[in-house]
C-alpha cells in the first residue's frame, strides 16, 4: 500500500469501552518482561485495532505481525542462503523477533500456532534476548517487544502450559447493550470518514500517554514493592490455586508498572488488586472467593523539619472483586 494513502492507526485514547484492555497494554508497554498480553474474544471486537493503536502510541515503535503460516525460521532467523552460495560464508539472517525489537509483535489467532513458535515467542518476550545456535552459527540479539496475542476461544484453546506464560490476559465480550454498540459505531464511522480529524482530536491525549509510558519505563526500577503488596499478591495467588509462582511475580511486576505510570515511588495493595484479575484469569484453578485485603501499616511520620512524601496518586481503592479501574494519568477512557 502506498504510505501516502495508508490509513493511520486508530488513536489509542479513542478506543471505546475497553479500559481494562487499555490498562493491560500500557502496563505491558512499561514493563516488557511481563510476558505480553493475551486478548481473548469473539471476532470483530477490535483486538487488532487495540494492538496497532498501542504501537502508534510508542514513538518509532515497529508493528510486526506474525503470519499464521509462518515458519520457525521466519520467526527466529536463519542462514542467509544467498551469501552462503555466493562466497561460502555463513551469515545469520534475522527473523521477525529481531525486527520487532523496540515495538509491538502482534500474533493473531495465537491458539492456532504450532507450540514451537509459541514457545519461542514467549521465551523472547520474557527474557528480552533471543539466542540462535544452529548450523554452525551462534547468534544472540536483543529482542525486547510488547507481545500481543489474540484468540477466539471458539476456534480452540491454548495449552495451559502456554497460557501460563502470557503475563496478562483480558477477555473481551460483545457490547453489553445497544447504547454501547452505537457509541462504538459512531466512533469508528467518524474515524473512517475523517481519520486526520479524529487523530487531531486525540493527539494531546495520546501524547500524554506516550510520555507517561516513557517516564514510567525510566523510573520502573526505582519503584519499591513493600511487604504489604507482596503479601497481597501471595494471598490472591494462593486463593486462586495457581501452579508455581509466576502469577505472584506477574502481579507484582504489573502493580509496579501501574505505580510507575501513576508517578508513585511505591506499590500499594490497591495496585495489586487493580491488576490481579488480568494476572490470574488464565491461571485460576480454584473458584473460591478472593480474600479481603490486609490492612496496610501506616507510613512512618516524616523526619523532624522535613516535608511529607507528597501525593501518592489519585488511584481509588479497588474492591477485591476486581472491577475495571481507571487508567493512570490525566486521560480517562471515553464512555
Amino acid at each position: 500500500m502506498n504510505p501516502e494513502t495508508e490509513i493511520p492507526a486508530y488513536p489509542f485514547s479513542a478506543l471505546v469501552g475497553q479500559p481494562r484492555l487499555q490498562q493491560a497494554l500500557l502496563l505491558a508497554a512499561v514493563d516488557e518482561s511481563l510476558g505480553g498480553v493475551l486478548i481473548s474474544g469473539p471476532r470483530g471486537t477490535a483486538k487488532s485495532t487495540a494492538a496497532r493503536a498501542l504501537a502508534a502510541l510508542l514513538p518509532g515503535a515497529p508493528f510486526v505481525t506474525l503470519p499464521l503460516a509462518a515458519s520457525l525460521e521466519q520467526l527466529v532467523g536463519t542462514l542467509d542462503v544467498e551469501d552462503a552460495l555466493r562466497d561460502g560464508r555463513l551469515r545469520f539472517k534475522p527473523g521477525l523477533l529481531a525486527r520487532a525489537h523496540g515495538g509491538v509483535l502482534y500474533v493473531d489467532e495465537v491458539n492456532l500456532l504450532p507450540d514451537a513458535l509459541v514457545d519461542a515467542l514467549l521465551d523472547a518476550a520474557a527474557s528480552g534476548v533471543h539466542s540462535v545456535e544452529r548450523d554452525g552459527i551462534s547468534e544472540r540479539h536483543a529482542s525486547r517487544f510488547v507481545l500481543v496475542g489474540t484468540m477466539n476461544p471458539e476456534e480452540g484453546e491454548l495449552r495451559p502450559q502456554l497460557l501460563d506464560r502470557f503475563g496478562l490476559s483480558v477477555v473481551i465480550a460483545n457490547p453489553a447493550d445497544t447504547a454501547a454498540r452505537q457509541a462504538i459505531l459512531r466512533a469508528r464511522l467518524a474515524f473512517d470518514r475523517d481519520p486526520q480529524r479524529v487523530l487531531a482530536e486525540h493527539a494531546a491525549h495520546d501524547a500524554a500517554l506516550a510520555q507517561a509510558v516513557a517516564t514510567a519505563r525510566a523510573r520502573l526500577d526505582t519503584v519499591d514493592v513493600g511487604d504489604a503488596a507482596l503479601a497481597r499478591a501471595a494471598d490472591l495467588a494462593h486463593a486462586a490455586g495457581v501452579d508455581g509462582l509466576r502469577a505472584d511475580l506477574v502481579m507484582l511486576r504489573a502493580a509496579r508498572a501501574l505505580a510507575a505510570l501513576d508517578g508513585r515511588d511505591a506499590v500499594r495493595v490497591q495496585d495489586v488488586d487493580a491488576v490481579a484479575d488480568d494476572a490470574l484469569l488464565h491461571r485460576r484453578r480454584t473458584p473460591a472467593p478472593l480474600p479481603a485485603a490486609r490492612p496496610e501499616a501506616p507510613p512512618p511520620p516524616p523526619a523532624s523539619g522535613s516535608a511529607a512524601d507528597g501525593d501518592w496518586g489519585a488511584l481509588p481503592p479497588q474492591p477485591a472483586g476486581f472491577e475495571a479501574t481507571s487508567l493512570p494519568g490525566a486521560w480517562r477512557p471515553k464512555a
